[in-house]
């Protein structure tokens, strides 16, 4: 798995192959086809292994916040520096997966789901005490964070200019601030 995560974040999914990957591991083809059904079902692992793994510690590094601003502050920073640090799982989760194929993309959904579902969750908690939040939709909140979240990181992970804590730091001043 580390290797296709490598092969794939390097030269992208459709320019690797199964005979790369093998090299890469050290295995045999019929190796890998005893784990998986085919590269694809190879680069979805990879992304539910890797992109959840990421996820979830974006979920535990919010929930030792005070309240729902500092959750969220948490969770984006979170998110942001994780993608600094693990920039192939970045590039998987961003780039690579965005439209490859149906059960890719539902993996790709299902880790967003998550992260938006946490923002939702803070945004629900704001709804009655915090004029910021009073009229959002949390739903809606919750997947615009998503969006402009990975829409900034997968942008300055190939454009300079941001580092990450000064990215994360902007992100939490428009939606936590």
């Amino acid at each position: 798995m580390q290797a296709a995560l490598a092969m794939f974040a390097a030269r992208g999914y459709h320019v690797s192959s199964v005979d790369d990957i093998v090299a890469r591991a050290h295995m045999s083809k019929s190796a890998f086809y005893d784990q998986f059904d085919s590269k694809e079902h190879c680069f979805r692992e990879v992304l539910a292994q890797e992109g959840g793994e990421l996820i979830h510690a974006v979920i535990a590094a919010a929930s030792g916040g005070q309240d729902h601003r500092d959750r969220m502050r948490r969770g984006i920073r979170a998110f942001v520096v994780a993608c600094y640090k693990r920039s192939a799982v970045a590039r998987l989760m961003l780039v690579e997966s965005v439209g490859l194929s149906p059960s890719v993309e539902e993996v790709r959904h299902q880790l967003q789901e998550r992260f938006a579902h946490m923002v939702a969750e803070e945004v629900r908690e704001a709804l009655l005490d915090d004029d910021f939040y009073a009229n959002q939709d949390p739903q809606v909140f919750g997947r615009a964070v998503v969006g402009a979240v990975n829409d900034a990181v997968g942008y300055f992970l190939t454009h300079p200019g941001a580092d990450a804590e000064s990215l994360a730091g902007s992100l939490c001043r428009i939606f936590a601030p």
